[in-house]
């Protein structure tokens, strides 16, 4: 065998190397578009988890209330009293997981805002009493979650 048989066999060709690093380029790719939708995934998960802990706490309000659920706007037994008192007690955190911000409570269901809407219903039922509430919050993916509170 000669020195140029033997130089021959040894290492890679640049077509494996370009073939290796192609697939690797195409992982990548598939990686870096299937994150952000996996990330807007989770956000939206924990915006549901935190809708769900709203109604638990409005349980939470409403046996301690005499079955009644907090009034809109400020006051003593109104929603920015509920959120002070049994959404942000303590070491307890109620924000946006997107934004890091403290969550909204209104008339309207954004991503950053939860919609409390007293006397409805997620079918869309209105004057179902003060003792029901709907509430929704929207989603990044699309679409609102909603949940009943009695």
């Amino acid at each position: 065998m000669n020195v140029q048989q033997k130089n021959k066999e040894k290492g890679f060709t640049i077509i494996e190397v370009v073939l290796v690093l192609a697939i690797a380029g195409l992982i990548f790719l598939m990686v870096f578009i299937a994150l952000p939708a996996l990330q807007r995934s989770q956000r939206d998960t924990q915006r549901r988890d935190d809708v769900s802990r709203f109604v638990s706490q409005l349980t939470s309000y409403s046996t301690n209330n005499r079955g009644n659920l907090p009034a809109d706007g400020s006051g003593t037994g109104s929603i920015q009293e509920f959120l002070t008192d049994y959404m942000r007690s303590g070491d307890s955190e109620f924000k946006d997981p997107q934004s890091g911000d403290n969550y909204t409570v209104g008339d309207t269901a954004t991503v950053k805002q939860i919609r409390y809407d007293r006397g409805s219903n997620c079918e869309g039922a209105t004057n179902v009493g003060n003792r029901q509430a709907a509430v929704s919050i929207k989603l990044e993916s699309g679409g609102d979650f909603c949940q009943n509170a009695k």
